[in-house]
């Protein structure tokens, strides 16, 4: 039944679409030849002659279908459950922007030099864009609303007791709106009967196939411990030879400390034990240009403050101007870390295993204004440049402290698989200065196995709107 649901709300949602798109560049023609036409950006020039709306209209028999199959490309037809409402989004954005630039190439290709370049390019994508947004987001409210009162669910048998099996199970719970119900599990270490968040155990591994015969499962979830793989196979055997749908979550928990990503080798596929984007040689190249052209340009901006308090700290205090420490950086490697000096000059050996702490008297005045508002870490820039440091990344620590931290922390080392920054994820979120270095660093890794160009420019973002003030600065 949920396979009949699946393919009529699928069919629904195609032709809605299509009709949605047809509108939308209706409504955009509308837009741009009837309401913006004072608008400065569209504003027609007086006794200017424009296309019929029938001329504009005969290339949707083009643009619909065209659109559509380049949608379902982009994954907008698949099945939504467990999935998130931002994925969606951003599929959708992708789809309208592959669209358009296919749109754009069969209008030159006609050589239709005479249309609209702000209904095509602007006024059109927007719209259906928004209209794309809007529709999603009823149609996610009401089948919520539908799987919550328990309308449209899919039928579970989860195969294996497992600390794994009570992960899934929870998530279910968690989300409702999902549409899943678990029927029950099999097991052969369980008593039947064992019951786990109102799931209960009904059965050993063997009645699989029994349980298949005499129910209409829509899906079989395999979640054996990792002792019992042995009992995959058959299992999975089993499932193929009903037909039904057979999903297998991994015991991997506690194993491998996170979401790994698979890869092919040539038919054999490999799992990652850590996803880390800037291990490939594009996006290394896409973030050190990122770098790159925004140091220079906060260098110009800030070229002249930088200035002033080179000036301000030379005549408050005894010592040189800028402050050189050792920090560990990429692959482990150590590097010089610029700042301007905040506290009294004092002996290298006698401050590398020391904390600033709370009144410090080694801070000069000067100092702890710099301090509490981060200027004093304006010549990293330079260290960006060098190519010792990112913008934004985990920030680098000194050798001391990464010996210690190695031993104490789990996972602390994972940092060092991508430069050290500026600023960060974690200190964007308050953890900086005397914080918790546990969740500093899962912070941290959350930035290294999520990195991305638009996490990048809002950690930016943050930092100059709320990073820059240190209530954690000493």
């Amino acid at each position: 039944m949920i396979k009949d649901n699946q393919r009529t709300l699928n069919r629904l949602h195609i032709v809605i679409d299509g009709i949605l798109i047809a509108l939308a560049y209706l409504l955009a023609y509308e837009l741009r030849f009837r309401i913006f036409v004072n608008v400065p950006l569209f504003e027609l020039a007086e006794n200017v002659r424009y296309y019929a709306l029938r001329y504009y209209a005969r290339y949707l028999y083009i643009l619909v279908p065209g659109y559509l199959v380049i949608y379902s490309n982009c994954g907008l037809y698949r099945p939504k459950r467990g999935g998130g409402s931002r994925l969606e989004y951003w599929n959708l954005f992708k789809a309208n922007i592959l669209g358009l630039l296919v749109f754009i190439t069969i209008i030159y290709a006609s050589k239709e030099n005479d249309f609209s370049r702000g209904m095509i390019f602007v006024i059109f994508p927007v719209v259906n864009y928004m209209f794309g947004v809007t529709f999603r987001s009823i149609l996610a409210k009401i089948l919520r609303g539908m799987r919550k009162r328990g309308f449209n669910q899919k039928h579970i048998l989860v195969v294996g007791y497992s600390r794994t099996a009570e992960a899934y199970i929870d998530r279910i719970r968690q989300n409702p709106q999902w549409g899943y119900h678990i029927h029950g599990i099999l097991d052969d270490n369980m008593e039947v009967g064992t019951m786990y968040k109102k799931v209960a155990v009904i059965g050993t591994c063997d009645e699989l196939e029994d349980m298949l015969v005499n129910n209409n499962f829509d899906e079989i979830t395999v979640t054996l411990g990792i002792n019992e793989y042995s009992k995959l196979e058959y299992l999975v055997g089993i499932c193929e030879k009903s037909g039904v749908h057979t999903k297998f979550v991994p015991d991997y928990r506690g194993i491998i400390p996170t979401v790994p990503v698979t890869e092919d080798m040539d038919g054999l596929p490999v799992i990652n034990i850590r996803n880390v984007p800037l291990s490939s040689l594009f996006n290394r190249i896409v973030k050190r240009t990122f770098d790159l052209v925004g140091a220079v340009l906060m260098l110009i901006v800030a070229g002249i403050p930088m200035i002033i308090i080179a000036l301000l700290v030379k005549g408050t205090s005894r010592g040189p101007i800028i402050f050189s420490q050792v920090r560990v950086g990429l692959h482990n490697k150590e590097f010089r870390m610029y700042k301007f000096r905040s506290m009294c000059q004092q002996a290298e050996s006698s401050e590398k295993k020391a904390w600033t702490t709370a009144n410090d008297v080694r801070v000069t005045k000067i100092g702890r204004i710099l301090r509490k508002t981060s200027l004093d870490e304006l010549p990293q820039l330079f260290n960006v440049l060098k190519g010792d440091m990112s913008l934004i990344g985990p920030r680098p620590e000194r050798p001391y402290y990464v010996a210690k931290f190695k031993e104490e922390i789990p996972r602390y080392m994972i940092k060092h698989q991508v430069r050290p920054g500026m600023s960060g994820w974690a200190q964007v979120n308050g953890y900086r200065g005397d914080t918790s270095i546990k969740k500093r660093i899962e912070y941290d890794l959350y930035y290294i196995e999520n990195w991305s160009v638009g996490l990048d420019v809002k950690i930016l973002f943050l930092t100059v709107f709320k990073g820059f003030i240190n209530k954690n600065a000493y």
